[in-house]
């Protein structure tokens, strides 16, 4: 039986993509040929009339090399301006990206109270399910242009995590710059172990998580696990994969083994705020 079938099927998708995957490591500098990748692969899922979010990193990455800084930001007040300048620009490759395609891309920026605000969570899901309704992709980072302990959220794993439970996704798609799930960082470990499936997320698989950051990005697997936990338990099954082609995205959606794929385990009692109180 092919675990990954059903994923032809899935409807709505929310997509992660890191920092790490939207430049050149070289030099920090974004990776067009990568971004339209991206945006093709994306406009190509809504043709086929799914429903499609993107959750975006790379604001502050894009700003600090606009303005010719060459390391990442340290003060609070650096990253926000970082943020700002770069999340403009972001989203103006992204619009004339889309544009090409004819697909309409919108911008939502969002923070910590959006989610714990009652009233400010149910009016992101109305807005979200407008867009979507109107045919719209929407672009999701966080506010970090405003907001102070958002920067520290754990990257957009978290965050794409809550988007999908927010709007009752049926899969979240983490592309990152590592293939997936490993019983060790592969990266000091030759003698990993690739782990293709989880059904559940316990106290060992925890503990295999170690939250490595790299200059660019800032979330490890700790907060892809975590990410994990908050997804599955909202219904959604979530993808690990290796963000360094885009076209992964259409071999994920046709069922190709690619990625660490964990299972669905919906939680009746599930209830978004309990997953923010632990932050």
């Amino acid at each position: 039986m092919n675990l990954r079938e059903h994923l032809k099927d899935k409807k709505r998708v929310v997509i992660k993509v890191g920092t790490s995957s939207l430049t050149h490591p070289e030099t920090g500098m974004m990776d067009l040929i990568k971004l339209e990748k991206l945006v093709r692969e994306l406009s190509d899922l809504h043709n086929q009339g799914k429903e499609v979010i993107l959750v975006s990193s790379g604001a502050i990455a894009v700003g600090r090399k606009t303005i010719g800084m060459k390391e990442r930001p340290r003060k609070l007040e650096l990253k926000q301006a970082c943020a700002s300048i770069g999340q403009a620009r972001l989203m103006m490759i992204y619009q004339k990206l889309f544009m090409e395609y004819n697909q309409i891309a919108s911008q939502i920026l969002m923070t910590k109270n959006t989610f714990i605000n009652g009233e400010n969570r149910i009016n992101a899901r109305n807005t979200f399910e407008t867009l979507l309704s109107l045919g719209a992709i929407p672009i999701v980072n966080e506010n970090d242009t405003i907001s102070t302990y958002e920067i520290r959220f754990g990257d957009n794993d978290t965050l794409s995590a809550i988007v999908t439970a927010l709007v009752e996704a049926d899969l979240l798609i983490l592309l990152s710059d590592i293939d997936g799930l490993f019983t060790d960082d592969p990266n000091r470990n030759p003698n990993a172990e690739f782990i293709e499936y989880v059904d559940h997320i316990d106290r060992d698989l925890e503990k295999m998580a170690k939250g490595a950051a790299s200059d660019l990005g800032t979330g490890g697997m700790s907060t892809k696990l975590h990410a994990a936990q908050i997804a599955t338990a909202s219904g959604a099954e979530m993808i690990i994969a290796n963000g360094r082609d885009m076209g992964v995205i259409h071999r994920i959606m046709g069922g190709e083994p690619i990625g660490t794929l964990f299972k669905s385990n919906r939680t009746e009692d599930f209830y978004l705020i309990d997953y923010l109180e632990e932050d």
